[in-house]
C-alpha cells in the first residue's frame, strides 16, 4: 500500500448520550422515598486536530469509520452516568474538512487547530430530574440523545512557502533533493513523482519549506494526468518557481511554450476554484544546463523571459551550477511575501446561537388531513421518549400541547383522526390527532401509565 494519502473520506458519529434512570429510593421503613433516578451522560465529540507530526490521511484509508465513545446510563441513588470520551483524530497541518456534496466545513491550518465536527449526544433525564409538584414520583425517564453522524470529505493542501512547477521529468524531484534533505523518488520515466515532497531550505538567515509536487500537463485543471493533485497542492505556496527543462526533446516542446502552458492551467484553476494564484510572485529555473544543447537553448530563451519581468536563473542539479543563486532569490521572495502577508488573527471561539425569536416548529399540511411537525425541539423531544412506557409518551404529549403544536393543528383546520408525523422524513414518529384528549390530565395513574393511553 502507497505511504502517501491526500484525500480520505471518513463517517464520523459522535457518541450516544446515555439513557436517564427511572428509580424510587428504598431503605427500611421508607419503601417510597422518592425519584432517585440519575441522568444518563454526555457523549464525546469527534474532534479533529492538526499534528505537526503527521504528513498523510493514509491512517483514514485504514480505518475510515471512527466514532466517539457513547455516554453511560444513569443509575438510583442520584448517580450520573459517566460522559463519553472524546475522540480526537490527528490531521496534518492544512486539511481541508468537506461534506460528501463539496461544502466546506473547515479548513484546518496551525499546529493545534482544533474542529468539531460531530458533536455527541446529550444524556437523558432521569426521573429525579423529571419530578414536579403535579408529577411527585415520576415512572419514566427520557432516553439519551443520539451523535451526529456525517459523511467527511478529507483533502490535503500541502502547507509551503516555495512550490516547484513544471513538466514531468523537468528536474524538480532532483532539485529539491540537492536544495535539501528531501530524498524523493527520482527516475527517468514521467510521472515519477506522484505525492509531494517537502524539504526545508535555508538561504543566510531565511529559512523555507520547497514542495516539489506532481508533474503539471496541459489539460490538468480538466483533470488530466496527476493535475488536480498537482494544482490542490501549489494553493498555499507563496512563490512560485518554474522548472523548465531546456533538453527536452519532445517535439513542439520549448522552454517558453512550457512556462506558457503552465500559467495557462494555473489561470484555468484559478477560475475554476476561485484560488487566488495570479499575485503570487514567480521565478524560472532554466534547468538541465548541464548539457551542452540545454545551454544554448537556454541562452536563447532567457532574453525573452527577462523581457517578461520574470527572474531566470540558468540551474543544473546534476553539477549545482546556479542552485546557490536560485535559493537565494527564492529565500528573497519568501521573506517578502511573509511581510507583505496580514498578521495572523488571534483564534477565536466563534459562538452561534441559535435565534431566540424564531419559532420553534412549522406544521406543514401535506393533504388528506395529514400534517408534519418540523423543528429541533419536536425532533429531539421524540428521540428522548420510551414508547413502551405510557407516561412518557403521556409526558410528550404534553409538551408539544405546551409548544402550541394542538392550537396550530386546530388553526390548519386538522379533524379527529388527522395523521401527525414527526421527526425525519425517512423514520417518522405518526400520531392520530385526538383533540378530545385534555393536553394535561387531572389525576396520574398507577406509575409508567397514563389514563389517556390506558
Amino acid at each position: 500500500m502507497a505511504e502517501f494519502a491526500d484525500q480520505a473520506q471518513v463517517r464520523v458519529r459522535g457518541g450516544h448520550g446515555g439513557h436517564g434512570c427511572a428509580s424510587v429510593h428504598r431503605e427500611k421503613y421508607k419503601p417510597l422515598g422518592g425519584p432517585d433516578g440519575g441522568n444518563g451522560g454526555r457523549g464525546g465529540d469527534v474532534i479533529f486536530e492538526v499534528d505537526p507530526g503527521v504528513t498523510t490521511l493514509l491512517d483514514f484509508h485504514r480505518r475510515p469509520v471512527r466514532r466517539a465513545g457513547d455516554g453511560k446510563a444513569g443509575s438510583g441513588s442520584h448517580r450520573n452516568g459517566a460522559e463519553g470520551a472524546d475522540l480526537v483524530l490527528q490531521v496534518p497541518d492544512g486539511t481541508v474538512l468537506k461534506t460528501a456534496d463539496g461544502a466546506q466545513l473547515a479548513d484546518l491550518t496551525g499546529a493545534g487547530t482544533r474542529y468539531v465536527a460531530a458533536a455527541g449526544g446529550r444524556g437523558g433525564l432521569g426521573n429525579a430530574a423529571l419530578a414536579s409538584p403535579r408529577r411527585k414520583a415520576p415512572g419514566f425517564a427520557l432516553r439519551g440523545e443520539p451523535g451526529v453522524e456525517l459523511e467527511l470529505v478529507l483533502e490535503l493542501k500541502t502547507v509551503a512557502d516555495a512550490g516547484l512547477i513544471g513538466f514531468p521529468n523537468a528536474g524538480k524531484s532532483s532539485l529539491i533533493a540537492v536544495m535539501s534533505a528531501a530524498r524523493p523518488k527520482i527516475a527517468s520515466y514521467p510521472f515519477t513523482t506522484l505525492v509531494p515532497n517537502l524539504g526545508v531550505v535555508e538561504a543566510g538567515d531565511v529559512q523555507f519549506v520547497v514542495a516539489d509536487v506532481p508533474g503539471l500537463i496541459p489539460g490538468a485543471s480538466a483533470g488530466k494526468g496527476l493535475g488536480l493533485d498537482f494544482l490542490r497542492h501549489i494553493e498555499r505556496c507563496k512563490v512560485f518557481v518554474h522548472v523548465l527543462d531546456c533538453a527536452t526533446e519532445e517535439p513542439g516542446r520549448d522552454p517558453v511554450s512550457d512556462l506558457d502552458a503552465l500559467e495557462a492551467e494555473l489561470a484555468a484553476y484559478q477560475a475554476q476554484t476561485g484560488a487566488e494564484l495570479g499575485d503570487r510572485p514567480r521565478i524560472v529555473a532554466l534547468n538541465k544546463i548541464d548539457v551542452p544543447a540545454a545551454r544554448d537553448v537556454a541562452d536563447l530563451v532567457e532574453p525573452q523571459l527577462q523581457a517578461r519581468g520574470l527572474p531566470v536563473h540558468r540551474v543544473s542539479a546534476a553539477t549545482t551550477e546556479g542552485l546557490r543563486d536560485l535559493v537565494f532569490t527564492m529565500g528573497s521572495a519568501v521573506a517578502a511575501a511573509r511581510r507583505a502577508a496580514p498578521p495572523p488573527e488571534p483564534t477565536r471561539l466563534v459562538l452561534r446561537p441559535q435565534p431566540v425569536a424564531g419559532p420553534d416548529f412549522e406544521l406543514v399540511s401535506l393533504g388528506d388531513n395529514s400534517f408534519r411537525i418540523v423543528g429541533d425541539k419536536p425532533r429531539r423531544w421524540i428521540l428522548q421518549t420510551d414508547f413502551a412506557n405510557d407516561e412518557a409518551v403521556g409526558y410528550l404529549a404534553d409538551r408539544l400541547a405546551r409548544l402550541g403544536i394542538e392550537d396550530a393543528l386546530a388553526d390548519a383546520g386538522a379533524t379527529p383522526g388527522a395523521e401527525v408525523l414527526i421527526g425525519e422524513e425517512d423514520n417518522s414518529v405518526v400520531f392520530d390527532w385526538d383533540p378530545g384528549l385534555p393536553a394535561e390530565q387531572a389525576a396520574l395513574g398507577p406509575r409508567g401509565t397514563d389514563p389517556r393511553f390506558g
